[in-house]
């Protein structure tokens, strides 16, 4: 998303105060406008498709690569245009392409595409963003380039130098980015949202024509008086330090210049995909690592950076270690470690690799191909990452090998040849990797198990942050650091080669083993989704044919217990009907009883695939063997059923460890409660590391009249992977069969709420991290 961030220098003066300030005035304006809406968009179509797709974080990366992509063709359109059409035909083209556009307003999800396929949702998201949003997210892309073109034909004293307009663009993306969580997303339904945009757009027309007006009649081309001359300004600061030479750039600084916007838009995406998927795919943690991205180009992509090259040089080595390391841990003080070394890391990196790129700018002959061969390098960073990594990789590779390209893509490394640094300091590189990556290979020797000691992460930190001394005595040593941690980057992933990991749309799903070799462990990014004990913790075999359910399903837990107390407030002779959404490793299956009835939900075939091997859990096939399993996202599979078809359902759908939103709204918690018997029990569970999500749902009750519902809290005792404390919500018509329960350490009753319930058109995903940091803090 690099293009229009571009460029930037204001000028001195106040527009105001300058001959035909009013010309300014009317383009800059424009701009700001433009960018308001093309940096409003993003945020507000993605969350309208989140629901579609399970509230996968994947949803963003993809929409990400899909609007670079478009803002490249966006930047293609407007340069074919200036180049070859003349500016009356210009006009007439670009104003047809922005009256098109309205065919597509408001912005809403188009018929036909309800439900997105079990494979190749990457492609059916694509072709979804491409003939809903597509064609006013062109025409509004194309305004920033097209303005500037426009511009310099007006004969304003400033046309031979436009680029200070682009601060006007920078503070409307800004505005937006900061905006949209802020303010527009929690006052404003989607369909109002959507409304509204649609009205921002129509403005955005009534100035383009202006704008065009004003070009084609030379509204400024009568020079200025003379006593304004002499105290016009001098050219920009971009203008006066651009390169003077008109020679053709070489195929070498393309490719550098495709590979320093590359790195910065990948890494975007993999940090921004590595937050989202414990906490929530929610805009307000979209735009955070986005607003940082474009705040980059305004601190060093000028003349003079407002953040000096060499803290930035030192900073990153230390801030790409630290959130490399905490790659090793799941614990939430590791994970905090991690994002606040993965900001730096990211923040440092994208303002190294700008200013190099600025460094490194053609002469103003060439600024049009400086700047498409920087989107390339943009687009192809977001397809990497979003579309191509989930391939390539069964595990999540590419943030830590973008955190290492970041090393290789700094001022002292690119001066050389590309690979000199390596050749000069091969010895220190070999020796960086070889230390380390023996060290942690002979360290683990023998173990396959999917949680490293302690004593093993504390010396292998230790020596991440003997390697980052080194690089800081040196400015001659990133190659050596990158190897050295590319080498613990391997070890910390080994486990993928030593255990099953498959990857998908949704994520990363990992089976292994616990320390003690007694324990199967389903986990799905940061969390576990299951587990099964798979021998005594003497190491003795098992005894029986059916399993103990483990981990948060265990029979003594929240769920189980309110699965027997929904059997004992049933009929007599009745036998239950019940639903479980979210199959992980299929444990509740052994909560059944012969004779009952059950049907599992579950969104990702790899989960079911996982699910269903007895080589890796029996759950399934020792207890419920011929259970249906529908695949597909819960809102539109469980509302297939018949009504009042369930007497329990379990709605136990993670995202490692995030809660799809659109399945905790009012309007979901009214069709599960639809497909329940007049006395069937809702379990929701709830528990979470970063959110307080129980409030949500009393909102929702509390919004529904005749509807009863009661917190729960399992006791702090635990016993290892057998079983592990849960939070659950239990919601029901009936008031009588949500009385009774106890054994745990927390029950209450719900009652009235004072905040506003979510629905499919708002939700508040930050006012739940906020209730959470402020009442109980970061859980393990």
């Amino acid at each position: 998303m690099s293009m229009d961030r571009s460029a930037i220098e204001p000028r001195p003066t106040f527009l105001l105060a300058r001959p035909g300030a009013w010309i300014l005035y009317a383009f800059a304006s424009t701009l700001f406008v433009s960018a308001m809406l093309l940096f409003s968009v993003q945020p507000m179509f993605a969350k309208m498709v989140l629901p579609k797709l399970g509230g996968s974080p994947s949803v963003w990366a993809v929409a990400m690569t899909f609007f670079q992509a478009m803002l490249l063709i966006g930047y293609c359109y407007a340069h074919l245009l200036t180049r070859f059409a003349p500016a009356r035909w210009a006009v007439v083209i670009h104003l047809t392409v922005c009256a098109a556009a309205f065919m597509f307003l408001p912005l809403a999800l188009p018929a036909g595409w309800d439900q997105a396929p079990a494979d190749y949702a990457q492609l059916w998201l694509l072709g979804l963003l491409a003939v809903s949003v597509g064609w006013p997210f062109l025409a509004v892309s194309a305004t920033a380039p097209l303005l500037q073109a426009w511009f310099s034909r007006t004969g304003h004293p400033d046309a031979d130098d436009p680029y200070f307009l682009y601060g006007a663009s920078n503070i409307g993306s800004m505005a937006a980015l900061i905006g949209y969580p802020v303010i527009i997303e929690t006052s404003l339904g989607l369909s109002a949202q959507s409304t509204v945009w649609a009205a921002g757009f129509a403005f955005l027309v009534l100035l383009v024509m202006m704008c065009a007006w004003l070009m084609l009649n030379g509204a400024a081309r009568t020079p200025a008086p003379a006593s304004s001359q002499t105290d016009a300004p001098a050219p920009s600061a971009i203008a006066a330090a651009a390169p003077a030479s008109t020679v053709r750039p070489a195929w070498r600084d393309r490719l550098i210049w495709v590979a320093l916007a590359f790195v910065p838009s990948g890494l975007l995406v993999a940090f921004t995909t590595h937050v989202t998927t414990d906490i929530a795919s929610a805009p307000f943690l979209w735009i955070g690592p986005l607003a940082l991205y474009l705040l980059t180009y305004i601190l060093v992509f000028r003349d003079k950076p407002l953040v000096p090259m060499q803290v930035l040089l030192k900073l990153q080595p230390l801030a790409v270690a630290g959130a490399l390391a905490s790659l090793f841990s799941g614990s939430v003080p590791f994970w905090l470690m991690g994002i606040l070394c993965g900001v730096l890391a990211f923040f440092s990196t994208a303002m190294i690799c700008h200013r190099t790129m600025y460094e490194r700018r053609p002469g103003a002959s060439h600024l049009t191909e400086f700047y498409l061969w920087m989107s390339l390098g943009g687009v192809l960073g977001g397809i990497f990452t979003a579309l191509l990594a989930p391939v390539i990789f069964n595990i999540v590779m590419e943030y830590p090998l973008l955190l290492l390209s970041a090393l290789l893509c700094r001022r002292d490394v690119l001066r050389h040849r590309l690979f000199a640094p390596l050749r000069a300091h091969a010895g220190a590189a070999m020796a960086a990797a070889a230390a380390v990556f023996a060290f942690v290979m002979t360290a683990g020797a023998g173990s396959t198990t999917t949680q490293g000691s302690s004593d093993l992460i504390a010396v292998i930190l230790a020596l991440l942050l003997a390697i980052c001394i080194a690089s800081l005595l040196s400015r001659k040593l990133p190659a050596a650091l990158a190897m050295g941690l590319l080498a613990v980057v391997l070890f910390q992933q080994r486990d993928a080669f030593t255990s099953h990991a498959e990857r998908g749309f949704f994520g990363v799903h990992r089976v292994g083993l616990a320390e003690d070799g007694t324990f199967r462990i389903l986990s799905h990014g940061t969390t576990i989704h299951g587990g099964q004990r798979i021998a005594q913790p003497d190491g003795s075999p098992l005894t029986g044919d059916r399993p103990i359910p483990a981990a948060y399903y265990h029979p003594q837990g929240p769920m189980a217990t309110m699965l027997k107390h929904t059997r004992k407030h049933m009929a007599a002779g009745k036998a239950l009907h019940g639903g479980v959404v979210g199959l992980g490793a299929g444990a509740f299956a052994c909560n059944t009883l012969a004779g009952e009835t059950w049907r599992f939900f579950e969104i990702d075939p790899l989960v079911v695939k996982i699910a269903r091997d007895p080589s890796m859990f029996t759950y399934l096939s020792s207890c419920q063997p011929d259970a249906p399993i529908v695949v597909g996202d819960a809102r539109l599979t469980v509302a297939s059923e018949p009504a009042g078809s369930f007497d329990f359902l379990l709605v136990d759908a993670f995202s490692s460890d995030s809660i799809p939103v659109h399945l905790l709204t009012r309007e979901a918690v009214a069709m599960y409660l639809s497909r329940l018997s007049p006395d069937g029990v809702l379990v929701m569970h709830v528990s979470n590391r970063y959110l307080d999500l129980a409030p949500v749902l009393e909102a929702a009750i509390a919004d529904m009249p005749g509807v009863h519902g009661v917190f729960i809290e399992d006791t702090n005792k635990y016993n290892g992977m057998d079983a592990i404390k849960s939070k659950v919500v239990a919601i029901s018509r009936s008031n009588e069969a949500l009385q009774g329960i106890g054994g745990f350490a927390r029950i209450e009753q719900f009652g009235d709420s004072t905040l506003e319930p979510w629905t499919d058109d708002y939700s508040n995903i930050a006012g739940a991290l906020f209730r959470h940091l402020l009442a109980r803090g970061p859980q393990p």
